[in-house]
Protein backbone atom coordinates (compact mmCIF):
# COMPACT_ATOMS: atom_id res chain seq x y z
CA UNK A 1 0.00 0.00 0.00
CA UNK A 2 1.07 3.64 -0.38
CA UNK A 3 3.74 4.78 2.05
CA UNK A 4 3.99 8.19 3.64
CA UNK A 5 6.02 9.44 6.58
CA UNK A 6 4.71 8.09 9.88
CA UNK A 7 5.63 10.65 12.50
CA UNK A 8 6.68 9.92 16.11
CA UNK A 9 3.62 9.57 18.29
CA UNK A 10 2.14 6.86 16.09
CA UNK A 11 2.26 3.15 16.97
CA UNK A 12 4.59 0.77 15.15
CA UNK A 13 4.10 -2.99 15.33
CA UNK A 14 6.50 -5.91 15.23
CA UNK A 15 5.86 -9.56 14.51
CA UNK A 16 7.91 -11.57 16.98
CA UNK A 17 8.85 -10.99 20.57
CA UNK A 18 12.51 -12.03 20.86
CA UNK A 19 15.56 -9.93 21.65
CA UNK A 20 15.64 -8.32 18.20
CA UNK A 21 12.06 -7.16 18.72
CA UNK A 22 12.98 -5.93 22.19
CA UNK A 23 15.82 -3.78 20.83
CA UNK A 24 13.55 -2.49 18.04
CA UNK A 25 10.94 -1.54 20.64
CA UNK A 26 13.55 0.31 22.70
CA UNK A 27 14.73 2.23 19.62
CA UNK A 28 11.18 3.10 18.54
CA UNK A 29 10.20 4.25 22.02
CA UNK A 30 13.32 6.42 22.28
CA UNK A 31 12.18 8.15 19.08
CA UNK A 32 8.70 8.79 20.51
CA UNK A 33 6.71 5.93 18.98
CA UNK A 34 4.26 3.67 20.76
CA UNK A 35 4.84 -0.03 20.15
CA UNK A 36 2.83 -3.22 19.71
CA UNK A 37 4.25 -6.75 19.66
CA UNK A 38 2.52 -9.90 18.41
CA UNK A 39 4.02 -13.02 19.96
CA UNK A 40 2.37 -16.06 21.58
CA UNK A 41 4.83 -16.18 24.51
CA UNK A 42 3.48 -14.25 27.53
CA UNK A 43 7.08 -13.74 28.74
CA UNK A 44 8.57 -12.71 25.40
CA UNK A 45 11.43 -10.19 25.78
CA UNK A 46 9.84 -7.67 23.41
CA UNK A 47 6.29 -8.17 24.65
CA UNK A 48 7.35 -7.33 28.19
CA UNK A 49 8.59 -3.84 27.22
CA UNK A 50 6.07 -2.91 24.48
CA UNK A 51 3.04 -0.73 25.12
CA UNK A 52 0.81 -3.54 23.82
CA UNK A 53 1.53 -7.26 23.72
CA UNK A 54 -0.84 -9.28 21.54
CA UNK A 55 -0.45 -12.87 22.74
CA UNK A 56 -1.56 -14.94 19.75
CA UNK A 57 -0.04 -17.12 17.08
CA UNK A 58 1.39 -15.51 13.95
CA UNK A 59 -1.50 -16.66 11.75
CA UNK A 60 -4.28 -15.96 14.25
CA UNK A 61 -6.83 -13.80 12.42
CA UNK A 62 -7.96 -11.90 15.51
CA UNK A 63 -4.38 -11.27 16.56
CA UNK A 64 -3.43 -9.94 13.13
CA UNK A 65 -6.54 -7.75 13.09
CA UNK A 66 -5.65 -6.34 16.48
CA UNK A 67 -2.07 -5.63 15.38
CA UNK A 68 -3.36 -3.79 12.32
CA UNK A 69 -5.81 -1.79 14.42
CA UNK A 70 -3.04 -0.75 16.80
CA UNK A 71 -0.25 -0.10 14.29
CA UNK A 72 0.42 2.45 11.57
CA UNK A 73 3.18 0.24 10.12
CA UNK A 74 4.53 -3.23 10.92
CA UNK A 75 7.92 -4.95 10.78
CA UNK A 76 9.25 -8.39 11.72
CA UNK A 77 12.07 -9.43 14.02
CA UNK A 78 12.77 -12.93 12.68
CA UNK A 79 12.60 -14.55 9.28
CA UNK A 80 10.36 -17.47 10.21
CA UNK A 81 7.25 -15.33 10.66
CA UNK A 82 4.86 -16.89 8.10
CA UNK A 83 5.00 -14.95 4.84
CA UNK A 84 1.22 -15.44 4.59
CA UNK A 85 0.77 -13.30 7.70
CA UNK A 86 2.82 -10.53 6.10
CA UNK A 87 0.63 -10.75 2.99
CA UNK A 88 -2.47 -10.23 5.16
CA UNK A 89 -0.91 -7.34 7.05
CA UNK A 90 0.55 -5.76 3.90
CA UNK A 91 -2.89 -5.48 2.31
CA UNK A 92 -3.87 -2.98 5.01
CA UNK A 93 -0.70 -1.45 6.47
CA UNK A 94 2.85 -0.65 5.32
CA UNK A 95 4.93 -3.75 6.11
CA UNK A 96 8.73 -3.72 5.96
CA UNK A 97 10.19 -6.03 4.88
CA UNK A 98 7.40 -7.35 2.68
CA UNK A 99 6.24 -10.92 2.23
CA UNK A 100 8.23 -11.59 -0.97
CA UNK A 101 11.78 -10.97 0.34
CA UNK A 102 10.95 -12.68 3.62
CA UNK A 103 9.72 -15.75 1.70
CA UNK A 104 12.96 -15.79 -0.30
CA UNK A 105 15.06 -15.65 2.86
CA UNK A 106 12.97 -18.41 4.46
CA UNK A 107 13.97 -20.88 1.74
CA UNK A 108 17.68 -21.64 1.28
CA UNK A 109 17.16 -22.79 -2.30
CA UNK A 110 15.23 -19.64 -3.23
CA UNK A 111 17.83 -17.55 -1.46
CA UNK A 112 20.69 -19.05 -3.46
CA UNK A 113 18.74 -18.63 -6.67
CA UNK A 114 18.39 -14.95 -5.76
CA UNK A 115 22.15 -14.70 -5.31
CA UNK A 116 22.65 -16.18 -8.76
CA UNK A 117 20.09 -13.87 -10.39
CA UNK A 118 22.03 -10.90 -9.00
CA UNK A 119 25.39 -12.24 -10.15
CA UNK A 120 26.52 -12.72 -6.54
CA UNK A 121 28.76 -15.75 -6.15
CA UNK A 122 27.55 -18.19 -3.50
CA UNK A 123 28.68 -21.45 -1.94
CA UNK A 124 28.47 -24.34 -4.46
CA UNK A 125 25.27 -26.22 -3.66
CA UNK A 126 22.68 -28.72 -4.82
CA UNK A 127 18.97 -28.92 -4.01
CA UNK A 128 17.93 -32.37 -2.78
CA UNK A 129 14.31 -33.49 -2.98
CA UNK A 130 14.71 -37.02 -4.41
CA UNK A 131 17.02 -40.00 -3.95
CA UNK A 132 18.36 -39.43 -7.46
CA UNK A 133 19.30 -35.84 -6.60
CA UNK A 134 20.97 -37.14 -3.43
CA UNK A 135 23.25 -39.39 -5.49
CA UNK A 136 24.06 -36.61 -7.93
CA UNK A 137 24.93 -34.18 -5.13
CA UNK A 138 27.67 -36.43 -3.74
CA UNK A 139 30.22 -34.72 -5.99
CA UNK A 140 30.04 -31.69 -3.64
CA UNK A 141 31.23 -33.66 -0.61
CA UNK A 142 32.52 -32.95 1.94
CA UNK A 143 29.64 -30.64 2.69
CA UNK A 144 26.85 -29.57 5.01
CA UNK A 145 23.28 -30.75 4.48
CA UNK A 146 20.74 -28.12 5.50
CA UNK A 147 16.96 -28.11 5.49
CA UNK A 148 15.69 -25.45 3.12
CA UNK A 149 13.37 -24.02 5.76
CA UNK A 150 13.37 -23.22 9.48
CA UNK A 151 17.09 -23.65 10.13
CA UNK A 152 19.06 -21.08 12.13
CA UNK A 153 21.96 -20.95 14.64
CA UNK A 154 23.24 -24.31 13.43
CA UNK A 155 19.86 -26.04 13.66
CA UNK A 156 18.71 -28.22 10.75
CA UNK A 157 22.29 -28.83 9.61
CA UNK A 158 24.40 -31.99 9.46
CA UNK A 159 27.96 -32.28 8.14
CA UNK A 160 28.71 -35.17 5.76
CA UNK A 161 31.98 -36.42 4.26
CA UNK A 162 30.94 -39.59 2.41
CA UNK A 163 27.94 -40.67 0.37
CA UNK A 164 26.85 -42.97 3.19
CA UNK A 165 27.00 -40.13 5.70
CA UNK A 166 25.02 -37.93 3.34
CA UNK A 167 22.31 -40.58 2.95
CA UNK A 168 22.15 -41.06 6.72
CA UNK A 169 21.93 -37.29 7.25
CA UNK A 170 19.05 -37.01 4.80
CA UNK A 171 17.26 -39.84 6.63
CA UNK A 172 17.78 -37.94 9.90
CA UNK A 173 16.18 -34.92 8.23
CA UNK A 174 13.21 -37.22 7.42
CA UNK A 175 14.02 -36.74 3.72
CA UNK A 176 12.83 -33.15 3.85
CA UNK A 177 13.74 -30.77 1.03
CA UNK A 178 17.36 -29.81 1.62
CA UNK A 179 20.37 -28.13 0.11
CA UNK A 180 23.85 -29.62 0.25
CA UNK A 181 26.55 -26.96 0.46
CA UNK A 182 30.18 -27.73 -0.30
CA UNK A 183 32.50 -27.24 2.64
CA UNK A 184 35.02 -24.56 1.73
CA UNK A 185 38.35 -23.52 3.21
CA UNK A 186 37.71 -20.14 4.82
CA UNK A 187 39.99 -17.25 5.63
CA UNK A 188 37.23 -15.28 7.37
CA UNK A 189 33.49 -14.86 7.85
CA UNK A 190 32.06 -11.37 7.36
CA UNK A 191 28.69 -9.65 7.11
CA UNK A 192 27.14 -6.44 5.81
CA UNK A 193 24.08 -4.77 7.30
CA UNK A 194 22.15 -2.09 5.45
CA UNK A 195 18.83 -0.32 5.56
CA UNK A 196 16.84 0.52 2.44
CA UNK A 197 13.88 2.90 2.25
CA UNK A 198 10.76 2.62 0.12
CA UNK A 199 12.23 5.30 -2.13
CA UNK A 200 15.40 3.25 -2.68
CA UNK A 201 17.78 5.16 -0.41
CA UNK A 202 20.39 2.93 1.24
CA UNK A 203 22.50 3.39 4.37
CA UNK A 204 24.98 0.71 5.38
CA UNK A 205 27.34 -0.09 8.24
CA UNK A 206 31.00 -1.08 7.85
CA UNK A 207 31.94 -4.65 7.08
CA UNK A 208 31.83 -6.84 10.19
CA UNK A 209 34.15 -9.78 10.86
CA UNK A 210 32.49 -12.71 12.63
CA UNK A 211 33.47 -15.92 14.40
CA UNK A 212 30.94 -18.73 14.76
CA UNK A 213 31.16 -21.68 17.15
CA UNK A 214 28.75 -24.58 16.84
CA UNK A 215 26.84 -22.67 14.16
CA UNK A 216 26.15 -19.76 16.56
CA UNK A 217 27.76 -16.34 16.30
CA UNK A 218 30.34 -15.92 19.08
CA UNK A 219 32.35 -12.79 18.23
CA UNK A 220 32.00 -9.77 15.95
CA UNK A 221 34.83 -7.29 15.35
CA UNK A 222 34.58 -3.85 13.72
CA UNK A 223 36.65 -2.63 11.88
CA UNK A 224 36.83 -6.00 10.19
CA UNK A 225 40.57 -6.11 9.30
CA UNK A 226 39.67 -7.22 5.78
CA UNK A 227 41.06 -5.92 2.49
CA UNK A 228 39.22 -2.78 1.35
CA UNK A 229 38.46 -4.30 -2.07
CA UNK A 230 36.69 -7.24 -0.42
CA UNK A 231 34.71 -4.87 1.79
CA UNK A 232 33.60 -2.88 -1.25
CA UNK A 233 32.61 -6.07 -3.08
CA UNK A 234 30.54 -7.29 -0.11
CA UNK A 235 28.77 -3.94 0.29
CA UNK A 236 28.02 -3.69 -3.44
CA UNK A 237 26.63 -7.25 -3.47
CA UNK A 238 24.40 -6.53 -0.48
CA UNK A 239 23.07 -3.36 -2.10
CA UNK A 240 22.37 -5.26 -5.34
CA UNK A 241 20.46 -7.95 -3.46
CA UNK A 242 18.36 -5.38 -1.60
CA UNK A 243 17.51 -3.57 -4.82
CA UNK A 244 16.68 -6.80 -6.66
CA UNK A 245 14.02 -7.63 -4.04
CA UNK A 246 12.74 -4.03 -3.78
CA UNK A 247 13.63 -4.49 -0.15
CA UNK A 248 12.47 -2.09 2.55
CA UNK A 249 13.94 -2.41 6.02
CA UNK A 250 17.15 -3.75 7.51
CA UNK A 251 18.92 -6.58 5.67
CA UNK A 252 22.02 -8.58 6.61
CA UNK A 253 24.03 -10.68 4.16
CA UNK A 254 26.70 -13.05 5.49
CA UNK A 255 29.72 -13.88 3.32
CA UNK A 256 32.70 -16.21 3.37
CA UNK A 257 36.16 -14.94 2.43
CA UNK A 258 37.97 -17.95 0.97
CA UNK A 259 41.66 -18.76 1.30
CA UNK A 260 42.27 -17.53 -2.25
CA UNK A 261 40.80 -14.13 -1.38
CA UNK A 262 37.52 -14.61 -3.25
CA UNK A 263 34.15 -13.76 -1.71
CA UNK A 264 31.01 -15.93 -1.70
CA UNK A 265 27.61 -15.22 -0.16
CA UNK A 266 26.38 -17.60 2.52
CA UNK A 267 22.91 -16.44 3.57
CA UNK A 268 20.62 -13.46 4.12
CA UNK A 269 18.59 -12.33 7.13
CA UNK A 270 15.59 -10.02 6.47
CA UNK A 271 15.94 -8.19 9.78
CA UNK A 272 18.53 -6.69 12.12
CA UNK A 273 21.28 -9.19 12.84
CA UNK A 274 23.27 -10.46 15.81
CA UNK A 275 26.48 -9.25 14.15
CA UNK A 276 25.09 -5.69 14.21
CA UNK A 277 24.36 -5.44 17.92
CA UNK A 278 27.57 -3.46 18.42
CA UNK A 279 25.92 -0.57 16.54
CA UNK A 280 23.94 0.35 19.67
CA UNK A 281 27.13 1.37 21.49
CA UNK A 282 29.68 2.01 18.73
CA UNK A 283 27.66 3.99 16.15
CA UNK A 284 25.68 7.22 16.27
CA UNK A 285 22.75 5.43 14.60
CA UNK A 286 22.04 1.78 15.47
CA UNK A 287 20.67 -0.89 13.15
CA UNK A 288 17.44 -0.73 15.18
CA UNK A 289 17.03 3.01 14.69
CA UNK A 290 17.53 2.47 10.96
CA UNK A 291 14.83 -0.23 11.12
CA UNK A 292 12.46 2.32 12.66
CA UNK A 293 13.41 4.96 10.08
CA UNK A 294 12.95 2.60 7.10
CA UNK A 295 9.60 1.39 8.43
CA UNK A 296 8.20 4.86 9.10
CA UNK A 297 9.58 6.63 6.03
CA UNK A 298 11.89 8.92 8.00
CA UNK A 299 15.17 9.82 6.24
CA UNK A 300 17.96 7.28 6.35
CA UNK A 301 21.29 8.72 7.45
CA UNK A 302 24.75 7.27 7.01
CA UNK A 303 25.80 5.65 10.31
CA UNK A 304 29.08 6.83 11.80
CA UNK A 305 31.32 4.32 13.59
CA UNK A 306 32.67 6.45 16.44
CA UNK A 307 34.43 3.62 18.31
CA UNK A 308 36.14 0.38 17.43
CA UNK A 309 34.13 -2.50 18.86
CA UNK A 310 34.05 -6.17 19.74
CA UNK A 311 30.74 -7.95 20.44
CA UNK A 312 30.70 -11.16 22.50
CA UNK A 313 27.57 -13.29 22.55
CA UNK A 314 26.44 -14.50 25.96
CA UNK A 315 24.91 -17.98 25.77
CA UNK A 316 23.09 -19.87 28.47
CA UNK A 317 26.17 -21.98 29.25
CA UNK A 318 27.60 -19.06 31.25
CA UNK A 319 24.81 -19.49 33.81
CA UNK A 320 25.93 -23.08 34.44
CA UNK A 321 29.68 -22.51 34.53
CA UNK A 322 29.83 -24.15 37.96
CA UNK A 323 28.85 -27.43 36.30
CA UNK A 324 25.82 -29.67 36.42
CA UNK A 325 22.39 -28.11 36.84
CA UNK A 326 23.45 -25.36 39.22
CA UNK A 327 22.26 -22.01 37.83
CA UNK A 328 24.43 -19.09 38.82
CA UNK A 329 24.65 -15.61 37.25
CA UNK A 330 27.99 -14.81 35.60
CA UNK A 331 30.36 -12.42 37.46
CA UNK A 332 28.95 -9.21 36.01
CA UNK A 333 30.78 -7.00 38.49
CA UNK A 334 34.16 -8.35 37.42
CA UNK A 335 33.35 -7.76 33.76
CA UNK A 336 31.79 -4.32 34.16
CA UNK A 337 34.89 -3.14 36.03
CA UNK A 338 36.66 -3.09 32.65
CA UNK A 339 36.75 0.09 30.60
CA UNK A 340 34.39 0.33 27.63
CA UNK A 341 32.26 -2.73 28.47
CA UNK A 342 28.51 -2.49 27.78
CA UNK A 343 26.21 -5.27 29.03
CA UNK A 344 22.94 -6.08 27.25
CA UNK A 345 20.74 -8.82 28.73
CA UNK A 346 17.52 -9.84 26.99
CA UNK A 347 15.27 -10.55 30.02
CA UNK A 348 14.90 -14.23 29.14
CA UNK A 349 13.67 -15.98 32.25
CA UNK A 350 15.26 -19.38 31.71
CA UNK A 351 18.90 -19.85 30.65
CA UNK A 352 19.57 -22.88 28.46
CA UNK A 353 22.66 -24.19 26.74
CA UNK A 354 22.97 -22.54 23.33
CA UNK A 355 20.31 -19.92 24.10
CA UNK A 356 21.25 -16.29 23.43
CA UNK A 357 20.82 -14.58 26.78
CA UNK A 358 22.58 -11.32 25.98
CA UNK A 359 25.73 -9.77 24.60
CA UNK A 360 28.68 -7.64 25.63
CA UNK A 361 29.96 -4.82 23.47
CA UNK A 362 33.45 -3.52 24.14
CA UNK A 363 34.20 -0.09 22.69
CA UNK A 364 37.60 1.62 22.50
CA UNK A 365 39.53 4.23 20.58
CA UNK A 366 41.37 1.57 18.55
CA UNK A 367 40.70 -1.95 17.32
CA UNK A 368 43.70 -3.31 19.25
CA UNK A 369 42.46 -1.74 22.49
CA UNK A 370 38.94 -3.14 21.99
CA UNK A 371 40.31 -6.62 21.36
CA UNK A 372 42.56 -6.46 24.43
CA UNK A 373 39.66 -5.60 26.74
CA UNK A 374 37.44 -8.18 25.00
CA UNK A 375 40.04 -10.88 25.67
CA UNK A 376 40.08 -9.96 29.36
CA UNK A 377 36.28 -9.84 29.56
CA UNK A 378 36.04 -13.24 27.88
CA UNK A 379 38.61 -14.68 30.31
CA UNK A 380 36.65 -13.38 33.30
CA UNK A 381 33.50 -14.98 31.90
CA UNK A 382 35.24 -18.22 30.99
CA UNK A 383 34.41 -18.00 27.28
CA UNK A 384 36.66 -18.37 24.25
CA UNK A 385 37.89 -15.39 22.29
Amino acid sequence: MTRGVIEPGATVGVMGGGQLGRMFVHAAQAMGYFTAVLDPDPASPAGRVAHWHIQTGYLDEQGLAQLMQRSAAITTEFENVPAAALVTLGAHRPVAPGARPVAICQDRAAEKAQFERCGVACVPYAVIETAQQLVGAASLLPGILKTTCLGYDGKGQIAATTSDELAHAWDEMKRARCVLEAKLSLAAEVSVILARSASGDIAHFPLQRNVHRGGILAVTEVPARIDAAIERQAIDATCALAESMDYVGVLCVEFFVLDDGSLVANEMAPRPHNSGHYTIDACDVSQFELQVRALTGLPLVKPRLHSSAVMLNLLGERWFAAGGDIERPPPWGDVLALDGVHLHLYAKLQPRHGRKMGHLTITAASADAARAVAREAAARLGIAY
